[in-house]
């Protein structure tokens, strides 16, 4: 005795439809997934288009204002040196070799430079133009050298010579390095640390007003 089984058209259509449906509701959930979620960048941009919405940003001035204050004090620059500095104790009388205080120092150091943008007021900020398609130039405040210090771990006294009739000056070592200190710090100054500073602050803050939608941006 056979069992034969006959699969025909009706079963197979109402599989296939059940299969549609299931990839309707994947689908669906997935958009929805991505609409929830896409809320930065290129994709929101994306998601706007497919949702219909838009995302408003306020470009006046108390608003931009803020928002490059919120960057604070904007370190853009640090510089980092290796030198040897000397530091010396004479007397006016005795010659150095009787009492005498001399050491070399090995010093590491950096000098950090940057805009401090909450000193940014309404009046450093002028926007022109219609609504989506804005200018906008801002004069920021002046860069500054806010840090020079020591690397501690990789500053050291490489060699010291003593006169025979003196001891060591406890205060020379610290002293020879407030002078290193002083020194990286010119040195900075003198390499164009605060010209750097502004170039790169200027490019972060223009960066920042692109971002928000302005057409034209100059920053100074």
């Amino acid at each position: 005795m056979t069992t034969q089984y006959k699969s025909g058209p009706g079963s197979s259509g109402l599989a296939g439809f059940i299969g549609f449906l299931f990839a309707l509701v994947l689908g669906a959930a997935a958009l929805a997934l991505f609409l929830r979620h896409a809320t930065v960048g290129p994709m929101a941009k994306i998601a706007g288009l497919i949702a219909g919405r838009t995302t408003a940003i306020d470009t006046t001035v108390p608003a931009v204002v803020e928002k490059i204050q919120r960057l604070s004090r904007l370190e853009t620059v640090v510089y980092s040196i290796d030198t040897v500095v000397e530091g010396e104790k004479t007397s006016a009388v005795l010659p150095d070799v009787l009492a005498g205080d001399k050491l070399l120092l090995v010093v590491h150091g950096q000098s950090i430079a940057g805009i401090d943008l909450a000193q940014l007021k309404p009046e450093d900020v002028k926007i022109e133009g219609a609504p989506g398609s804005e200018s906008i130039h801002v004069t920021l405040p002046a860069s500054q050298l806010f840090v020079t210090t020591l690397d501690n771990a990789h500053t050291r006294v490489y060699t010291r010579s003593t006169g025979l009739l003196v001891q060591a000056d406890q205060n020379l070592e610290s002293e020879t390095r407030e002078k290193a200190q002083q020194q990286l710090q010119q040195a900075a100054l003198a390499d164009g640390i605060l010209d750097a500073a502004r170039r790169n602050g200027r490019a972060t803050v223009t960066a920042l007003l692109y971002s928000l939608g302005f057409q034209q941006v100059e920053v100074n």
